[in-house]
C-alpha cells in the first residue's frame, strides 16, 4: 500500500463534501493506504477557512501523516519551478513545494489538478472523475 500526499484541492473537496471525495478517501484508508499532508496544505486550507470550520478542519488535518518542508525540499521546489519556467510552464510555489515533498519522500500525490504537476518523475495516484 502507498503513502498518498493529498493536494489541497482534494482536502477542500473532502471538507466541503464535494465530488464523493470523503467516500474515496475512506476507501483508500480501508485498502490500507496512508493519507498525508504537508505545511503547504495547512497554509492553503487555513487561508480559506470560514467561521465555524476550524475544529473539523484541524481534526482532519491532524489525522493525516505529516511531512515537513526541509531545506532540501525547499531547494528542490525552487529548482523545479526554475526548470519548468525555462520550459515555458510557470508553476506556483505551492504546487512545486507539494511536488518536492512527494518526490523527496517517495510519496504518491492525489490531485485533480494534473496540469499543475507535470513532472514525469512524480507518481500521481489515480483520482476518479468527479461525481457531482
Amino acid at each position: 500500500m502507498a503513502i498518498i500526499l493529498l493536494d489541497t484541492s482534494v482536502i477542500f473537496d473532502h471538507l466541503n463534501g464535494r465530488f464523493g471525495r470523503t467516500q474515496y478517501l475512506g476507501d483508500l484508508i480501508d485498502q490500507g493506504h496512508v493519507l498525508a499532508c504537508c505545511p503547504v496544505n495547512f497554509t492553503e486550507v487555513y487561508a480559506g477557512l470560514r467561521s465555524g470550520e476550524e475544529l473539523p478542519t484541524r481534526e482532519f488535518l491532524e489525522s493525516l501523516e505529516y511531512f515537513p518542508v526541509t531545506a532540501e525540499i525547499a531547494a528542490q521546489a525552487g529548482l523545479l519551478r526554475r526548470d519548468w519556467r525555462h520550459k515555458g510552464h510557470t508553476l506556483s510555489y505551492t504546487d512545486v513545494t507539494i511536488a518536492a515533498v512527494a518526490l523527496r519522500n517517495g510519496l504518491s500525490l492525489l490531485t485533480d489538478n494534473r496540469k499543475h504537476f507535470p513532472m514525469p518523475e512524480l507518481n500521481l495516484f489515480p483520482l476518479p472523475a468527479s461525481s457531482g
